[in-house]
């Protein structure tokens, strides 16, 4: 589609959005899948393919998890159960603790994003990871005269400019039941010139709402009901979050947990950000990660903007590691090069902030 179409249907769209009601909060997604045609780059699909369902609290083995090896802490924040689904919460930050293995749990779960209109770009068991491909949430579309007098037929005029994925990773824990952390990314269509002749598409903050939102259809799909899951999802208030020291001249992020969540709530926090994580050591407390510094100020927006062209990358993604050490009732996050060195302070700095933002 040239630019003049594109941003025609553009301007109608938010020309009738102008004059319109939205329709509550309501979530309708719509595949993406086939137009316009979203590529997922290779840093989002080349990841290490030597990891099943990552076990939690102990080195990534069967005889390791057999034994129960994993010293689970007691959680001091908001908890609310019912039957074997558990759902816990850490600032912005909400997962699941399902009494199931997890391979008893990967059908059902891939079978649920299909249910609410999702293609799957990544569908990875030996990695515990499922990623959907780019949908738009059509709930967002105005409900006016115009739309309704045109019809189905003309729907695909209407456009939202956004676009939303979501990331599914599930883990085993100690007890034998799986964890399971849903992660939204989102972009946003804006114009980049003063003239509003070109449209770029740049990323916006994850929706923890939305997260939550499909946290609570998943307990729907495994047996909870309607009610309940509602009840669930608004159980409990947020516990603080994160802050940023200085540690020998290097910021450190600081969380008011153990280990063991705290593990947990940075695992999330890099799935919701521009982080690729290729490998993890829990029993060392590393997160092996690529990382792209988005650039939301500028007219290219770096690495999510060729998830929507076939332009070069700007933004080479860079390794580093994410260290998880604990403090006692604290514990801190740092920021290390590939091979384990300390990082150069701007990159540790940038980084810890964004986790830190998120971990909020």
């Amino acid at each position: 589609m040239n630019h003049f179409s594109r941003l025609a249907l553009l301007g109608l769209t938010f020309t009738l959005g102008a004059c319109s009601v939205l329709q509550g909060d309501k979530v309708d997604y719509k595949s993406a899948g086939k137009a316009p045609s979203l590529e997922i780059p290779p840093d989002l699909t080349q990841l290490s393919r030597e990891t099943r369902y990552a076990v939690p609290g102990a080195p990534v083995t069967a005889s390791s998890f057999q034994l129960g090896q994993v010293n689970v802490q007691t959680m001091p924040t908001a908890v609310a159960t019912l039957g074997d689904v558990r759902i816990e919460r850490a600032g912005s930050q909400r997962w699941l603790v399902i009494d199931r293995p997890a391979d008893k749990l990967w059908e059902p779960v891939k079978d649920f994003w299909q249910e609410n209109g999702f293609l799957l770009a990544m569908d990875q068991t030996n990695l515990g990871i499922m990623e959907t491909d780019w949908a738009e949430n059509r709930a967002k579309l105005p409900q006016d005269f115009v739309r309704n007098a045109l019809g189905k037929v003309f729907d695909s005029l209407y456009s939202t400019g956004e676009r939303d994925k979501f990331r599914t990773r599930l883990e085993r824990n100690a007890a034998g039941g799986t964890d399971i952390f849903i992660s939204h990314r989102g972009m946003i269509e804006v114009y980049s010139t003063t003239n509003k002749d070109q449209t770029v598409w740049q990323p916006r903050a994850a929706d923890p709402e939305l997260e939550a939102e499909f946290l609570r259809r998943l307990m729907v799909k495994l047996g909870v009901t309607q009610e309940q899951s509602k009840a669930l999802v608004a159980a409990g208030a947020a516990p603080k979050g994160a802050q940023i020291s200085q540690v020998n001249g290097q910021p450190v992020v600081q969380l008011e947990d153990g280990f063991d969540r705290a593990w947990r709530r940075v695992g999330l926090a890099l799935d919701r950000t521009n982080f690729t994580v290729e490998d993890r050591d829990r029993s060392k407390g590393i997160y092996f990660v690529r990382y792209v510094a988005s650039q939301p100020d500028k007219a290219e927006p770096g690495f999510f903007s060729n998830l929507f062209s076939s332009s070069k990358k700007d933004n080479a993604p860079q390794k580093f590691r994410i260290s998880v050490v604990s403090q006692g009732n604290l514990t801190a996050v740092s920021v290390q090069n590939a091979d384990g060195t300390t990082a150069a302070t701007a990159d540790a700095q940038r980084i810890a902030q964004v986790l830190s933002d998120d971990l909020k």
